[in-house]
């Protein structure tokens, strides 16, 4: 999701008859997003590691920021995202089609979801604009999954504001609704089932259907020098409760096969252990080339208990066009190790306590390349009732991961200021 916040220190507000205070935002301001996302690939983790990852995606959102006085802004972020899934839809791969398997979509409800989300923030600035605090709420439903969450944020500037420290924490406090597969359900039956001997899975429901997660960020930004700008961040987090996902399969190497036509039956759900331990540490350097070129790199290391280590790099080259249009090709870089409980199809044994077959918790590479273009008028000249148009951003990138996913994003935004 995207939060933003606005500090333009533009226009000037009468505090009394004597003295003038700078109103940290001057108007109303109104960003309207949109994005589509589209992926395929081969490795579905509902199907146990084998099977269409296809899914589309729309999502859109309305962010609103008003100044609730001088010093305060109070921001709205609302939206809803809704996808189509053929990997999702196998959940219940039974109820649809003459042939059942899992390179292809059923026609169940599992198919498809909304996502429905509003996240408040609220914002205080003191009279020097040397401190800032916030304080966010999040809300969010899909047909399977709640989640509640708050935090706040506490920034510093220093050194006539080349120096800035923040310090954040957020606590997510979610629900499932677990969905399992069709097979693992009480009373399932089908007469079609083939294999040697009788199915019979080692299921059992999880006891515990919440999932809470508690995070804690650190970020230290410096202009270095005219040209050249640095930060460096660290988040911890940690997480309890149900982490696995209730409806994604695993096939274990030391069980018969059984299958409804080329449909496969679950010997199990996945099998995650009910606690996780994460630490991101990272930064940014932006170097003002010129007036026409600004470069802006990124490096972020990633640890957790799980065995998971990745490392992530990106490099941004905003290219300016004229004093309204802006270019913005995009390179990032992403490599993982594999979760210690990650196993390709068949390849875990019943007696593990932990296993999955999600291949986002395998080992993989992955390339995005980006282009995007902004249009800027900081003179709103354009108008939509009483609201200026002050940008339009669209952009386009390109996903592939080693492991055959692909995907690409196109989004689109634009943001208006009151009178």
């Amino acid at each position: 999701m995207v939060l933003f916040f606005s500090m333009a220190f533009i226009g000037w507000s009468q505090q009394d008859d004597t003295s003038y205070k700078r109103r940290v935002l001057e108007a109303s301001e109104v960003d309207l997003l949109f994005s589509y996302y589209n992926q395929d690939g081969q490795n579905a983790a509902v199907t146990g590691g084998e099977g269409t990852e296809e899914l589309t995606d729309a999502t859109s959102s309305i962010v609103l920021r008003m100044p609730m006085n001088e010093d305060d802004i109070l921001t709205v972020d609302v939206g809803l995202s809704a996808y189509t899934s053929a990997s999702s839809s196998n959940v219940n791969p039974l109820d649809g089609g003459l042939n059942v398997t899992p390179f292809d979509a059923s026609s169940g409800e599992s198919r498809k979801d909304v996502l429905v989300y509003i996240n408040p923030t609220y914002q205080h600035s003191s009279d020097d604009r040397n401190t800032i605090w916030s304080a966010n709420a999040y809300f969010s439903s899909e047909y399977d999954y709640f989640s509640i969450g708050f935090g706040g944020s506490y920034t510093k500037l220093f050194n006539e504001k080349n120096t800035e420290i923040t310090l954040s924490g957020r606590v997510f406090l979610d629900k499932w609704n677990s969905q399992y597969p069709i097979e693992l359900r009480d009373g399932f039956f089908d007469d079609r089932i083939t294999g040697n001997g009788t199915y019979r899975p080692i299921f059992s429901e999880f006891e515990s259907e919440n999932r809470n997660s508690y995070s804690v960020s650190l970020s230290f930004s410096q202009i270095l020098s005219q040209k050249l700008q640095g930060a460096l961040f660290m988040d911890v987090v940690s997480q309890n409760g149900l982490l696995s996902t209730p409806f994604q399969r695993v096939y274990f190497s030391d069980f018969e096969d059984f299958f409804i036509d080329e449909f496969q039956l679950a010997d199990n759900v996945e099998q995650l252990p009910d606690s996780r331990f994460k630490i991101p540490v990272g930064g940014r350097l932006n170097y003002y080339l010129n007036d026409v070129v600004i470069l802006r790199s990124y490096y972020r290391y990633y640890w957790d208990d799980w065995g998971i280590s990745s490392h992530t790099a990106s490099l941004e080259a905003p290219i300016k066009l004229t004093d309204k249009f802006t270019l913005y090709p995009t390179y990032r870089y992403y490599t993982q190790t594999a979760a210690d409980y990650f196993y390709p199809k068949e390849q875990a044994l019943s007696t593990y306590e932990f296993y999955t077959s999600d291949y986002d918790l395998s080992d993989y590479d992955a390339h995005q390349y980006g282009m995007g273009v902004q249009y800027k008028d900081i003179f709103t000249t354009a108008r939509v009732l009483n609201f200026g148009l002050k940008t339009i951003n669209l952009r386009f990138s390109q996903y592939d991961r080693s492991d055959g996913l692909n995907a690409f994003i196109v989004t689109l935004g634009t943001t208006f200021v009151g009178n």
